[in-house]
């Protein structure tokens, strides 16, 4: 191998990811230029090293310790299937036109589709279960939070899987928008969790979920955002049938000097509902009554207490429809009033002009109230 061929073979197996010796034959003939196809009056056919790559399937060894690293090799023991997991559909326009001769490879598109669904199951009923006050839009921007795309795209990173990862990027269309890399990773840990269910149940498929997802710490705090706090927590006060909210001044410092603090705190009756402080004492019982509201929708259950509507399930092997397991014990919790009357459930639903709708909100990780 020359000088020029061995440097068109490491920049190859670099875009490809793959090891030149597992190669049957390298370089392809496609990429070698000889004498008779320069003399044909035809084009010559350039060879594209990184198109070349992205049909070349990964060695089965990284795909055995791929398994072996997420912990799922006990389960899913054919590298064969661990392929089709990391394989997006859009890699079969390549292989259309520059393989049509060749079997079509086994792509992860319904695999993608079942384990989209399973993890959207897996974490509306863990956010609903260990927040049961929490508002409906909120709930559904924290589930994006923990099985959206962009989570998807990163664990599939801290998984190991972009060197295995076999897709073409496609450009945007009136129909179509653009197919980017961190679409393709995100189809990754999605086919993943519809395998494991598969292969095992879905108590496994569960706490796959838990293990990679659900385990992680999301700050819903900053989720939530409210236009009048006030108004806000006199409405949901007045809804659970307690006394009128009332603000009282707990502490102050400076209030003559060019940086005072007030520390005021709402009360409802004999209970202290929230506590702000601020430079001014508008500010102060704007942070308490919002910091009344968050105790409210941000009331957490305890983990050894949050009860799964998916543990009813046969915890044995096969899918949810001939599973013969033992079912699990299921105790439902108190069901939260989960919405904010003001500027919520009870407005109109028209859109306000210059207003922001409930899915910009959710795409930048807050929904205001």
């Amino acid at each position: 191998m020359g000088h020029v061929q061995k440097r068109l073979a490491s920049t190859a197996a670099k875009l490809a990811h793959v090891s030149v010796s597992t190669l049957k034959q390298f370089p392809p003939k496609e990429a070698v230029v000889t004498r008779a196809s320069k003399r044909s009056s035809q084009e010559p056919s350039f060879f594209h090293a990184e198109t070349w790559g992205a049909i070349q399937p990964p060695p089965p060894t990284a795909l055995t310790a791929f398994a072996h690293r997420i912990g799922v090799a006990s389960i899913i023991s054919t590298p064969d299937i661990i392929q089709q997991a990391c394989t997006h559909p859009s890699i079969l326009s390549l292989y259309d036109q520059f393989r049509p001769s060749d079997p079509r490879p086994a792509v992860n598109g319904n695999l993608e589709s079942l384990g989209n669904s399973l993890l959207g199951l897996f974490a509306t009923e863990f956010v609903n279960s260990t927040y049961p006050h929490l508002p409906t839009r909120v709930m559904k921007a924290a589930v994006s939070a923990y099985v959206g795309p962009t989570t998807c795209a990163n664990i599939a990173r801290e998984m190991g899987a972009s060197p295995l990862i076999r897709w073409h990027r496609l450009p945007n269309t009136p129909t179509r928008r653009a197919l980017l890399h961190s679409d393709a990773m995100a189809s990754v840990p999605r086919a993943l969790t519809a395998l494991v269910y598969q292969h095992r149940s879905l108590p496994s498929a569960r706490k796959f979920a838990h293990k990679f997802f659900l385990s992680r710490e999301v700050d819903l705090r900053n989720m939530i955002k409210f236009r009048d706090p006030k108004s806000a927590l006199s409405q949901t006060v007045a809804k659970f049938g307690r006394e009128r909210p009332i603000s009282r001044l707990l502490k102050e410092t400076g209030r003559f000097s060019n940086s005072p603090i007030f520390v005021v705190g709402i009360y409802s009756g004999a209970d202290k509902l929230g506590e702000g402080f601020g430079s001014s004492l508008k500010m102060a019982e704007f942070r308490a009554a919002e910091d009344s509201l968050l105790r409210l929708y941000l009331t957490r259950t305890p983990p050894h207490e949050v009860q799964l509507p998916t543990s009813t399930f046969p915890d044995g092997f096969g899918d949810v429809f001939t599973n013969k397991g033992q079912e699990g014990d299921y105790v439902p919790g108190v069901m939260g009033d989960s919405e904010v009357l003001y500027a919520s459930a009870e407005r109109t639903g028209l859109r306000i002009p210059g207003a922001r709708s409930a899915l910009e909100d959710r795409e930048e990780g807050t929904v205001e109230l």
